[in-house]
């Protein structure tokens, strides 16, 4: 049986692939428990503060760009990564609507997590070390978005389903995943068939 532990340990065991640094995309449904998932194998991963920090990729998308977030990302956070130099991201700002912020992480991380729907995309798949795929189906995940958000998010929601069910119809994570945790309950369950 797969734990937090032994997953890290396995994660820890594959050679680098982006440059460096071993980075882990943690993927799925948006509600899906990602976001918690992240921090807790950041922390199983990570005796030192800062040896596997997780890159939102809420913070990279925008609200007319929630999937158009690529470029972006190559840029301010793969190519410095691959190069061993720190990294320096913008974060997007969801209540002033702009980005109005930036992150900057220490070059050379023994792991970074990419965390976040779309984070096992084609386009990022090649930098990467393993995909973690949340197991939740979409409308149980999208019942805790939406109960997590409150109702003033309504229309959010059904904009984001359009778009999350659009995507994964053309770019799936699933069938690309190495691990798979369940969503529910946040353990994980073993290698992805």
């Amino acid at each position: 049986m797969l734990t937090l532990d032994s997953l890290a340990a396995r994660l820890a065991a594959l050679p680098p692939s982006c440059g460096p640094t071993r980075l882990i995309a943690v993927d799925g449904f948006a509600g899906s428990g990602k976001t918690t998932f992240a921090a807790r194998l950041s922390a199983a991963l990570s005796p030192r503060p800062g040896d596997a920090p997780v890159v939102h990729l809420d913070d990279l998308a925008t609200h007319e760009q929630f999937f158009d977030w690529t470029d972006r990302l190559r840029d301010e956070v793969l190519e410095p990564l691959a190069a061993g130099r720190p990294v320096r991201h913008r974060v997007y700002d969801w209540t002033l609507r702009r980005f109005a912020a930036t992150r900057e992480l220490a070059a050379a991380p023994p792991f970074l997590l990419l965390e976040g729907v779309g984070g096992g995309r084609r386009a990022v798949r090649p930098y990467l070390v393993a995909v973690v795929w949340m197991e939740l189906d979409a409308a149980t995940a999208r019942a805790r978005g939406e109960d997590r958000d409150g109702p003033d998010q309504a229309d959010f929601w059904s904009h984001w389903f359009v778009e999350q069910s659009t995507h994964f119809r053309h770019d799936p994570t699933r069938p690309f995943a190495n691990f798979l945790v369940d969503g529910a309950t946040g353990d994980p369950i073993g290698d992805a068939p």
